[in-house]
């Protein structure tokens, strides 16, 4: 019987994300590095987690997911507004420039630069793919069989 990724399973795989205009967005097939997904810890939307389930090792799976099943709506909460002098120890910002900001809990946060106009910066800490429909192309490599297997214990 040939393994399933279930609900808890640990899944390696390659996979390239396309956005609408056909461009990619991101893919391991190019870097040549795959990704370890594990199922149920949060990482992953539920929508991506349930096109997992159920595949097994050398399945390929092509989907689409809309913004809210993908990386989230942008919200417009997310774009902050800066002085251009809050960039002076960073260096000159440039439109499409992606840095680390440290928020007030002290934690880092990324952001895009989307405009610069006089002395204003526009920052979007919305997750660079949010708002877009994300076309997926998944190839599973390997299940983690020590994952299914506690899965399985645990269960009985």
């Amino acid at each position: 019987m040939s393994q399933a990724v279930v609900q808890d399973s640990a899944v390696l795989v390659h996979f390239t994300l396309k956005l609408e205009d056909g461009s990619t967005a991101e893919s391991t097939r190019d870097s040549g590095k795959p990704a370890l997904f594990c199922l149920g810890d949060g990482s992953l939307s539920a929508d991506l987690e349930a096109q997992l389930v159920g595949l097994k090792i050398g399945d390929r799976h092509a989907f689409s997911l809309t913004p809210e099943a993908a990386f989230g709506a942008a919200s417009p909460d997310l774009i902050q507004y800066f002085s251009r002098r809050d960039f002076l120890q960073s260096g000159e910002p440039e439109v499409g420039t992606i840095m680390l900001f440290t928020g007030m809990d002290g934690n880092e946060m990324p952001g895009v630069i989307r405009d610069i106009s006089g002395e204003s910066v526009t920052v979007d800490f919305n997750h660079p793919l949010a708002g877009q429909t994300i076309h997926f192309d998944i190839e599973v490599l390997d299940i983690d069989p020590e994952q299914e297997a506690s899965h399985a214990h645990s269960a009985g």
